[in-house]
């Protein structure tokens, strides 16, 4: 039997075909449509969400069952003698907390690690990606669980979005805000970090915002993150729930501001668009996890 095993959930980005190469068990996350239960991944596209959010239909987003999430694990037991469980950021959903209720039960203690990443799209898909070289590295399950929480602290991503509508629903803005800022062409730029998505610039138009994030950026990597650069230890990332246009333009447009540094560019997933709608971008950075541990004062 196999060590150390990964579990994500669909909020990670990771494709069926990238699951399946790498050996990691994706579990898919319920949404519900005009009540209509609908899994991402699986009998829920892209292309039907985008359709339906644009026609005004009720969207949310649920957790999925314990039945589901032990299933899962039971699947990934039978292969491994550990496993570890990376769900949506525990200040997103309270899938964390569920997970890590089950995870006491006797069948699992000590065998399945929830941990606590605080990610969530590219974010998450580049921690479980890391989560999969320490593997390599031989590190125990516990010990991994221990870097990629100390790994959260040393992350952050910028969000812009075109539209005031989803944010209005979820209750992260008010509708008379909402109405002023259609009005007068304010798009927001959010900021997500230790897994908590909070407003951070509201700029006038989305070319300003587009701008505001990679000055933002340059910034970050000029201070917080340029020991993690100076070491090559640093990744770029990106999303995006725009136009295939607009998001290569997006593309273009990093990698010209940060000449040198590899980029990860993802489908935004559907959880996050859920709330951001259709044409947001988001940029941001992430220390490597031995790297970011080390930063944070712990010996990896």
């Amino acid at each position: 039997m196999k060590q150390t095993g990964i579990i994500t959930d669909s909020h990670s980005g990771i494709s069926a075909e990238e699951a399946e190469r790498l050996g990691i068990f994706v579990l898919p996350m319920p949404f519900y449509i005009d009540g209509v239960c609908c899994y991402e991944g699986v009998t829920l596209s892209r292309e039907t969400f985008f359709e339906k959010q644009r026609a005004g239909a009720k969207i949310t987003t649920s957790q999925p069952s314990p039945t589901e999430v032990m299933a899962l694990w039971d699947e990934a037991l039978a292969e491994y003698e550990t496993a570890l469980y990376m769900p949506i950021s525990s200040g997103l959903s309270g899938s964390f907390a569920t997970a890590a209720a089950l995870a006491q039960d006797e069948k699992y203690e000590g065998r399945v690690f929830v941990i606590d990443h605080g990610q969530v799209a590219t974010p998450l898909h580049r921690m479980v990606l890391d989560a999969a070289e320490l593997i390599e590295k031989g590190y125990s399950a516990a010990k991994i669980q221990e870097i990629l929480e100390k790994a959260k602290e040393q992350m952050v991503i910028y969000i812009g979005v075109q539209t005031l509508e989803h944010l209005k629903k979820g209750g992260r803005i008010t509708p008379a805000a909402a109405a002023l800022g259609s009005m007068f062409n304010i798009r927001p730029v959010l900021r997500l970090e230790t897994g908590k998505l909070d407003a951070y610039k509201k700029c006038h138009g989305f070319l300003k915002a587009r701008k505001t994030m990679i000055e933002t950026m340059q910034q970050e990597l000029k201070t917080r993150f340029r020991e993690a650069a100076e070491a090559g230890m640093l990744h770029l990332l990106a999303a995006s729930s725009a136009s295939c246009e607009e998001t290569e333009s997006w593309r273009r447009e990093i990698e010209t501001a940060f000449p040198g540094l590899p980029l990860m560019l993802d489908d935004l997933t559907l959880g996050v668009s859920c709330h951001i709608g259709e044409g947001g971008l988001g940029i941001g950075f992430a220390a490597k996890p031995e790297f970011a541990a080390k930063m944070c004062g712990r010996t990896v």
